[in-house]
């Protein structure tokens, strides 16, 4: 039996590509992948939806580095989008090894996007990859080079497709012969792509050029302020964000909240000098209502210790200018 590897988007393509192969026979497992930006949630209900089985994979090892210095550039933020798909093919090719799988397709569509889908990116991406004689992308076969899947007759290329550019009508028919109603949209899952989080991840690596897999998480929480001696502290908005960063704090940051009034909680990383901690018991009460003094309990969690200090709320206009802008 026939069987090949899909990476799942959550999309309508990729939806499509493996009903197009299915129609053939073809027993189709699907992967998707999970990093700080992005994550498998919509490829596993994609997934159940289309009844087959799913591998979720974390790439965040592999994936942190060509996030911080991509081989192909960037997109229009920082979006490494070559590098990335690299990654991701050669990741579904060893899984395609490993459970003795024939193939990898994507829901890719020539011409659908400018930087990563024209016929040079999507070649260059499967030479990079590794898998390049294992590859196949269902939408567009019959604009592209025969596979060695269509020469073995694995796969009929007379039964794939040559869909082409970015109008969505070819897909939306094809979507209403499978009786596929329901998908997400074409965009928007990963956060690299958002000038909003590019714009906090590139201040983070000008100063933390080695920021790890929690900095990266860390940066979708909460407000984010840059202290004068180059401290980095973050104060939740809410109740849920205030308990992600207790979870997410580490041996060597600083916990901060105020003790006897509703306020938010906040944690200094690492932090190196005395006076940004001071500094920031004052931003931090800077978010609560209608103070003019109040005790703030810092809290060290390497050494189990804690102390409370008096502090004064800075006003709006002087927290501003510490704060990271999106």
């Amino acid at each position: 039996m026939t069987t090949g590897i899909g990476l799942l988007s959550g999309g309508l393509d990729s939806m499509l590509a493996v009903r197009v192969l299915q129609d053939q026979g073809i027993t189709v497992h699907g992967v998707s992948y999970e990093t700080p930006f992005f994550s498998a949630k919509k490829g596993r209900k994609v997934s159940e939806m289309l009844g087959i089985s799913f591998s979720a994979l974390n790439i965040t090892h592999n994936h942190l580095p060509l996030v911080k210095k991509p081989k192909y550039g960037y997109g229009k933020n920082m979006n490494p989008c070559i590098d990335c798909h690299t990654l991701m093919l050669r990741t579904a090719g060893r899984l395609m090894k490993e459970i003795g799988a024939d193939f990898i397709f994507t829901g890719e569509v020539l011409g659908q996007r400018p930087k990563s889908q024209t016929r040079q990116a999507l070649e260059l991406v499967a030479n990079e990859s590794g898998y390049k004689e294992y590859i196949i992308r269902p939408l567009s076969a019959q604009l592209l080079p025969i596979t060695p899947m269509e020469e073995k007759g694995l796969i009929d290329r007379t039964k794939l497709y040559a869909f082409e550019g970015r109008s969505r009508k070819p897909q939306i028919k094809l979507a209403e012969k499978y009786g596929l109603t329901e998908w997400e949209s074409p965009a928007g899952g990963c956060l690299l792509t958002y000038s909003g989080f590019s714009s906090k991840l590139r201040e983070l690596l000008e100063h933390s050029p080695n920021a790890n897999e929690r900095d990266m998480n860390l940066l979708k929480i909460g407000r984010h302020f840059r202290l004068p001696h180059g401290d980095k502290l973050i104060v939740g908005r809410n109740e849920t964000e205030n308990t992600l960063l207790e979870s997410h704090a580490s041996a060597h940051d600083i916990l901060l909240f105020p003790p006897d009034i509703n306020g938010p909680t906040a944690v200094l990383i690492n932090p190196a000098d005395e006076t940004d901690i001071l500094l920031a018991s004052n931003i931090l009460l800077r978010y609560c209502k209608n103070i003019d003094q109040a005790r703030v309990t810092l809290t060290w969690p390497s050494r189990e210790i804690s102390k409370t200090i008096f502090s004064s709320p800075l006003s709006a206009r002087e927290s501003a200018q510490y704060l990271v802008s999106l």
